[in-house]
């Protein structure tokens, strides 16, 4: 089943709490949130400085690494 737009957050949230596993969803919601960022940041300059935190950054990483392999 597809989550809704605003449960992305959500679904990041839980991976990061050890609620849920780190799976596609989660990797699926991260990139979706990574692209509404940047959208934004292109929109209104006042949100150019906005970041995720480490641990969300930290989870990208993982990301990257295991498109990689």
């Amino acid at each position: 089943m597809i989550e809704t737009g605003s449960n992305h957050y959500r679904i990041v949230a839980k991976s990061l709490a050890r609620e849920r596993d780190v799976d596609e969803q989660t990797l699926a919601s991260l990139a979706i949130l990574t692209e509404r960022l940047e959208r934004l940041k292109k929109t209104n300059k006042s949100f150019s400085r906005v970041t995720f935190s480490p641990a969300v950054k930290k989870l990208q990483n993982q990301k990257n690494k295991v498109a990689v392999r």
